[in-house]
This record gives structure tokens, C-alpha cells and sequence, in this order.
């Protein structure tokens, strides 16, 4: 119900209990009032009936003179009846008197009685008998009732004429009185509506929660009641703004969100995705300027500026200053640092020094670590002129702080992507190319100077003694001598020529277009450069080391990229033969000499595989957690002219004369053949050479012979080197998803080598990770290595791969790699290979 309609139903309800009451008080007042003067008016007529009775019998009248009276006085009160009952009148009976039982009381008991019938007001009065009665009335005695006298007045005719004059007297005043109370309840209802239109007024206006501040102001209220309710909604409004969001805000929020997904395009270029992102954000805030902090350094920090527009100089100075006294001030960066900022803007759109200057003070809600470690970001923060409201305020919060780690992953995937790039193209100790890239560039050398038909020099360097270096003086000082030598050789080398580290203490040269002669000089100028390295041990001892260099040149001694390397290999070992620290010069015997064993070893290789004299060797693999031996890799070793050959002495030679792949078969069922006569219950880890992959039969001969040795298939993994494959995707597949289905394991080989080591986690399901082993050597001595070797640690155990660290080499690089949380190390502190078997436990290596 309405509050009109309650005020006019109540005023109509009061208006007729009031006429109701009024009406029933006056018929009240008046049917009294003329009872009473009935009753006074009928006493006095008894009164002047019975005067009279006294005086006719007293004078003696006639009958007639009685009956004259009668009718004078009947004739003075026409709307009276009166009548003279005698109680001894002739005829009159006892039964005439019982028949009126009112008369008969009176009679009887002597006292006035009045009875109303009909709307006839019947009053009875006794006629007592006095003293001067008695002389007429000899037989009666004084006080008795002699007769009785009956008034009779029409009491309802006369009250319903005397209500309805006042009714009509009255008529008009109570038309005026309703025609007030009227108007009355329509101005009442009237005010009391606009009041509550009001009202209804301004929560309609309300689509937003910034729209709840205008309620909290009314407007003035004619009525308190009112005024109170709207105060109360003003109240009700104020605490929904400091806990509602708007609808528009939160959607807001949630579409940005939305677009806090990072794509390799949003690494690429991060900074336009910031740029986008601030533009969407002044769709509903007012945002100027975003800034991110970096720390690149102990005290170098880099801060990127973000502009919603083009700021001019002015401007941009105020803001630079406004951001400098914020970063220096707060306590991770205060004292001396070097801030360098770098400023962007996401449109054309002209900012000026327009506002209020009080207005661009810089308000800035600043998220800072204690320790920079996601992408080196320190904080994030603003420059707002609508945080004053507390639900933008929340919401901007809410935004920077997931744009804090957003930005921090892009930054700390950005450095790692171009880490992994630069790692897998540079040696991480030096910095030189590694040997994968040497080998791309050699290569490409090798067709360019074919399409110009001009020859190239390919140097070959080996440190002399280099590791009495490490024995002695240990790793890290071994490194930083690796180092040195690296820079300086560097230095000594032309503009265009390709240094690359091949491992170890070996490194290559390329010198394109250079013959012999040209080739000679620049090793020579090398050579002399080594010699004057020299670094200081932590003992005070002064240490260098010599060099010697092989030479070969393209295409006068080899016509491929291999052979042309082995070329030179020889020559190097040559000059160390020949006394070390020296270079060696191919002559035409030598050619001869380097062919003729190249072809010896190949016809030895060829031997070996066909009389299956492929000798396998078991290194071990140590659980890092429980320092259990729970794995060995084998490793393929032949004999030739009563000499061990290493696997990567005649690999390359197998795959020329094309027997890589019987080669793995054989040393797989030799390894199994030796394994199955033990208690050996660990893994057992092959390496598989690209060629098996080509083969279609492959598969087939390793579970025929996996099923004749009887050794669990799932406790045999196979290492694959991305490097090796990464132009075989589609076969990989294959065999990959064969190797699973006959229930073996598969381990990724050299993890961050190549290119292609997240496109194959991506792709494929391995169950072991091998990191590269240069980084795990370099860890204690290259801050770089360790982050990366945690950071590929923290994505293995992320998709649930267990990680092997190689080149554990001491104890201080075990226990590292125990607190980074590695599964497995393999090394020559956890045991060299060797031809014994394994068994259930294998003691690690005590040198």
C-alpha cells in the first residue's frame, strides 16, 4: 500500500468515526435533553391537572367546567395526552388496573413512574390525598392514593424534527468542513509524494558506485521522517562504496586479467604489451604515467616509463623528477645508485603542463621485493589522479600487483629466452661460440669459399699441461686462466675471424679467406699473444701456459667439414708430439700420413663393428638425496692395435662408413648381456645416434634384443641430444611414441645446448633431464650458470621430469647441486666409466 493511499484511507476512516461520533453525541445530547424537558414539562402539567381537580372540588364545579379546563389545558400542550385514572371510579375494576401494570404500580405504590413505548414518553403521578381532601373525601384518609394522572409525550417525533433542523442547519458547515479536510489530505499527500519522488529520484540516478555519492548528499526534506530515511540510505550509500565494486570496474578488471597471459609475441615485445595495457586501463581509470623499476646491478637500477600520450618537455622533466625522488626514497634504493630511465608512450596524443600542478603530484601505490627475483623487477608503480577513490584505489592495486609479476616473468623470461639463445650459441665460461655453432659455421664457410673459390685456414688450439693447472690450483682458478686466454686470442684475431670453444682447453679458429701463409702468420701472432697470459693463484703464484696449433686449409687438405677438422686435430697433437707450444704446418707427407690413418681407423671401425668388438662401459649415476648409485650410462669403447678408443674418437668415423647404428646394438646387447649376470636393479641409460632414428627396423631389433637379455624394459632410458635431431622432428615422433609403447624411458640429453630445448619439452614426454655439463661445471665460479642451471631445475620439477647435473667434478658442486634440489649427478667425483658391471651398490669415487 501507498503511503496517498494510507493517508487517504485513514483520513477517511477518522473523518467518519468523527462524523459517526459527532452524530451519535448530538442525537445523544438532544434525545436528553427534550427526555429531560419532557419529563419537567409533563410534571408541571400533573401539577396543574391536579390544581385544578383540587379547585373544581373545592368550588364546586360543574362537570362541564372540569371538562372545559381539560380542554384549555389540552389545547396549551396539543403534542401532551392527559388522562385522570381515579382508583375508585364507578365501573373501574381491579382487572382494568392489572391490565396496566404501570398504572397499577403507581396505584399501588404511590411513587412517579415513566415508561417510553413507542417513541411516547408515559409518565404516571400519583394523586395523594391531603388534609383539605378529606372533607370531600370523608371515607379517604391522608396519603392515600386517590387516583393517578397520566402525561403522554410523542418524544421520538419531536427528537427527529429537532435533529433533522439541525441537520439541515448544519449542512452547510459540514460541506465546508469536508471540502477542508479534503484539500487537507491532498496537500499532505501531495508534499509526503514529492518527498518520496524525490527520493525515488535519486536511487534511480544511481548505475555506478562512484553514483552512491550523490545520494549521501540529500536534498532538504520538508518532513523529518523523511529526511531520516534518506539520511539513513546517504549512510547505507557511503558503506557500499568503501565495500562494493562497480560492475563496469569489475568487468574491467576481470578483461585485463584476461590479457595477463604471456605469449612468446608478449616477449618479444613486452614494452608495446605494457603500452597496450595502459591504454585499456584509462578506459576506466585515469592513469598518466606507469613506471617499472629493474635492478641490473648492486647499485644500477633501470626504469621504464610508460606515457597515456606524448608528453612535451615540461612535462616530462616534472615527472622524471617526481619518479627519481620516489625511487631514491624508499629504503631498498636509497643511497648512491645509478637510475637510468627509458620513456614510452601508447599513442600520439598531446600532454601538457595544462593541470593544476597540485593535480600531477605524483601519487604512487609502489609494490617493492625485498630481493629482485623475478626478471630483476624491484616495483611497479603510478602516477594517478583518481586513487583518492578507494574502489579504483583497491582496483589499481589489485592491477599493479599482478602487473608487478606479470611483468617481472616477462622480464625474467625475456632474460631467460635470450640467455637460452646466447647459451646456445656461446660457450658460457668464455663467451666464445660453442662447438655446435662452430660446427654451423664451418660449414657455411666451407660452401662460401667453394662458391668463391677461395681457400680458408682452420686453426686448431690446445692449452699445453692445462690440467696440472687444475689439479693444483683447482677449477676455478683453471677457469678464470680459460678466461684470460680467451680474450686474449680474441684480441689478436681479425675483425671477421670465428672463435669458438670446442671443449675443454681445446678452442678453433676460422680464418676465411686465408691461405697457408696468411693462416701461418695469424697463428703465430696467436701464439705469442698465449704466451704472455699469465694470471695470479690465490697463493701468490704467478701462472700461464703455452699453446700448441694445428693448421689446416680448405680445400688443400680435406674437402669436408670433418675430415678438415681432423686434419688439423692431428696436426695439433703433432705439434705436441713434436715438444708443445708451437705451431704445425701440414706437408704434402703429412696429407699423406692423416689420410692413410683416417682410412686405417675407418677399416678398424668397420672391424670392430662386424666382429662385435664394441666394449661397453658403465658410469654411474648418483641419487643426490639417498647418495645411492641408482643408474649408469653406458658407453661404447673400442679396441684398436691393443689401444681403448673413446666413443668420440671414432663416432664420427662410424657414421662416415655407415655402421652408427649397428654400432648402438651392439653395445646395447653387450651391456645387457654383462648386466644380466648381476643383482643390478637400477636404470640403465643408452645413448641412441641419429641414424637409429632413420631406420624403421630399429625399433624391432631393440625389442628383440631387450626381450632375450630379459631386463625390464621400463628400467632402460634412452638419451636423445636435440641438437643431433632437430631437423628430424617427424621422425623423432615416431620413433619417440614407439620407444613408449615397448614401455621404456626417454631422457633429454644436454639440456641448453641447442635451440630447441623447450620446443622438445613442449612436444615430447620425457621422464630425465641432462643438463648441459658445462653449466653445472661453471656453477661455483658463474653466478649466470647457477641461475640457469635452477632455472631449468624448477621447470623440470614443474612438469615432472627428474633432472641428472653431469660434470660433477667435486664435492662443493654436489652439495650445491644437493641444495638446489637436483634428483641425480653423474661425474668423475660419482665414479669414471668403467668395464665392471654394475651391481646393487657401487662406491663413488675416492680420487
Amino acid at each position: 500500500m501507498s503511503i496517498r493511499l494510507f493517508i487517504l484511507l485513514t483520513s477517511a476512516v477518522v473523518g467518519l468515526v468523527f462524523v459517526g461520533g459527532s452524530w451519535y453525541a448530538v442525537t445523544s445530547g438532544f434525545e436528553e435533553t427534550l427526555a429531560r424537558h419532557a419529563r419537567n414539562q409533563a410534571e408541571e402539567s400533573a401539577r396543574l391537572t391536579q390544581a385544578m381537580l383540587y379547585e373544581v372540588m373545592n368550588t364546586g364545579w360543574y362537570p362541564e367546567q372540569a371538562q372545559a379546563f381539560n380542554a384549555a389545558l389540552r389545547a396549551s400542550n396539543p403534542d401532551m395526552t392527559i388522562r385522570i385514572h381515579n382508583a375508585a371510579a364507578p365501573g373501574a375494576t381491579p382487572a382494568d388496573r392489572a391490565s396496566d401494570p404501570l398504572l397499577r404500580e403507581v396505584l399501588e405504590s404511590g411513587a412517579v413512574r415513566e415508561q417510553t413505548v413507542k417513541g411516547n414518553l408515559r409518565s404516571v403521578f400519583p394523586l395523594v390525598a391531603e388534609a383539605r381532601c378529606l372533607s370531600c373525601h370523608n371515607l379517604a384518609q391522608e396519603g392515600q392514593v386517590l387516583g393517578a394522572i397520566e402525561v403522554r409525550t410523542p418524544l421520538a417525533q419531536v427528537v427527529a424534527e429537532a435533529l433533522w433542523a439541525f441537520f439541515f442547519s448544519a449542512m452547510p458547515s459540514i460541506l465546508l468542513g469536508i471540502g477542508i479536510a479534503s484539500g487537507g489530505v491532498w496537500w499532505v499527500s501531495r508534499r509526503i509524494g514529492r518527498s518520496v519522488e524525490a527520493v525515488e529520484e535519486q536511487v534511480d540516478a544511481i548505475s555506478s558506485v562512484a553514483d552512491l555519492k550523490a545520494l549521501s548528499n540529500p536534498a532538504e526534506q520538508p518532513f523529518a521522517e523523511i529526511a531520516r530515511i534518506q539520511q539513513a540510505l546517504g549512510t547505507l550509500a557511503m558503506r557500499l562504496r568503501s565495500i562494493a565494486v562497480d560492475k563496469d570496474i569489475l568487468l574491467f578488471e576481470i578483461g585485463l586479467l584476461e590479457k595477463f597471459v604471456i605469449t612468446s609475441e608478449v616477449i618479444r615485445d613486452w614494452r608495446e604489451y605494457v603500452n597496450q595495457l595502459l591504454t585499456d586501463i584509462n578506459a576506466v581509470i585515469d592513469v598518466h604515467v606507469l613506471f617499472s623499476v629493474f635492478q641490473i646491478g648492486d647499485e644500477a637500477f633501470e626504469v621504464e616509463v610508460f606515457w597515456h600520450g606524448r608528453p612535451d618537455d615540461a612535462l616530462r622533466s616534472q615527472i622524471e623528477a617526481q619518479i627519481a625522488e620516489a625511487v631514491k626514497d624508499h629504503p631498498r634504493l636509497s643511497g648512491p645508485a645509478e637510475i637510468t630511465l627509458r620513456h614510452h608512450h601508447d599513442s600520439d596524443a598531446a600532454l601538457s603542463t595544462a593541470l593544476d600542478a597540485a593535480e600531477l603530484a605524483l601519487r604512487i601505490k609502489s609494490l617493492f621485493v625485498e630481493q629482485p627475483k623475478i626478471g630483476g623487477i624491484v616495483g611497479i608503480g603510478v602516477h594517478a589522479d583518481t586513487l583518492a577513490d578507494q574502489t579504483h584505489m583497491l582496483v589499481l592495486e589489485s592491477i599493479l600487483s599482478t602487473l608487478l609479476n606479470v611483468v617481472g616473468s616477462i622480464k625474467a623470461i625475456h632474460k631467460y629466452t635470450r640467455d637460452l639463445e646466447y647459451y646456445a650459441t656461446r660457450d658460457p665460461l668464455t663467451g666464445l661460440y660453442n662447438q655446435r655453432v662452430f660446427w654451423e659455421l664451418l660449414g657455411y664457410e666451407v660452401g662460401r669459399s667453394q662458391r668463391h673459390a677461395s681457400p680458408f685456414t682452420l686453426l686448431l688450439l690446445d692449452l699445453d699441461n692445462f690440467k696440472l693447472i687444475n689439479d693444483h690450483y683447482g677449477h676455478a682458478c683453471g677457469d678464470r686462466f680459460l678466461q684470460q686466454f680467451s680474450g686474449a686470442v680474441a684480441a689478436a684475431l681479425r675483425p671477421g675471424d670465428i672463435f669458438a670453444r670446442y671443449g675443454g682447453d681445446e678452442f678453433v679458429v676460422v680464418l676465411p679467406e686465408a691461405d697457408m701463409e696468411q693462416g701461418y702468420t695469424v697463428a703465430q701472432r696467436v701464439l705469442d699473444v698465449a704466451r704472455g697470459v699469465e694470471i695470479e693463484a690465490k697463493n701468490g703464484d704467478r701462472i700461464h701456459a703455452s699453446a700448441s696449433i694445428g693448421v689446416a686449409v680448405f680445400p688443400d687438405h680435406a674437402a669436408d667439414p670433418k675430415d678438415l677438422f681432423l686434419f688439423a686435430d692431428t696436426m695439433m697433437y703433432r705439434a705436441k708430439a713434436e715438444g708443445k707450444e708451437r705451431v704445425r704446418l701440414p706437408t704434402n707427407a703429412d696429407v699423406m700420413t692423416v689420410f692413410r690413418d683416417l682410412s686405417e681407423m675407418g677399416v678398424a671401425v668397420l672391424a670392430a663393428v662386424e666382429e662385435k668388438r664394441i666394449t661397453p662401459y658403465f658410469q654411474p649415476i648418483l641419487g643426490i638425496a639417498d647418495k645411492q648409485v641408482a643408474a649408469v650410462e653406458v658407453l661404447s669403447r673400442i679396441e684398436i692395435n691393443g689401444e681403448v678408443i673413446r666413443a668420440d674418437q671414432f663416432i664420427e668415423i662410424a657414421e662416415k662408413v655407415g655402421v652408427i647404428h649397428r654400432l648402438d646394438a651392439i653395445v646395447i646387447e653387450a651391456a645387457l648381456a654383462k648386466v644380466a649376470g648381476t643383482d643390478y636393479d637400477g636404470y640403465l641409460f643408452f645413448n641412441l645416434s641419429p641414424r637409429a632414428l632413420v631406420l624403421s627396423e630399429f625399433t624391432t631389433t631393440l625389442r628383440t634384443i631387450v626381450a632375450a637379455s630379459g631386463f625390464p624394459p621400463e628400467r632402460i632410458v634412452f638419451e636423445i641430444t636435440e641438437r643431433d635431431t632437430v631437423k628430424n622432428l617427424s621422425l623423432l615422433q615416431r620413433f619417440l611414441s614407439e620407444l613408449r609403447a615397448e614401455g621404456f624411458k626417454l631422457a633429454i640429453d644436454d639440456f641448453g645446448s641447442g635451440f630447441s630445448s623447450f620446443h622438445y619439452l613442449r612436444n615430447f614426454t620425457f621422464d630425465f633431464l641432462k643438463i648441459e655439463g658445462d653449466f653445472v661445471a661453471n656453477m661455483l665460479s658463474s653466478e649466470r650458470d647457477q641461475v640457469f642451471v635452477r632455472s631449468i631445475t624448477a621447470l623440470a620439477r614443474q612438469l615432472d621430469i627428474k633432472v641428472i647435473a653431469e660434470f660433477v667434478e667435486n664435492a662443493e658442486i654436489l652439495a650445491l647441486l644437493d641444495e638446489i634440489g637436483i634428483d641425480y649427478a653423474q661425474g668423475y667425483l660419482i665414479g669414471r666409466p668403467t668395464q665392471e658391471a654394475p651391481g646393487t651398490r657401487l662406491a663413488l669415487c675416492t680420487r
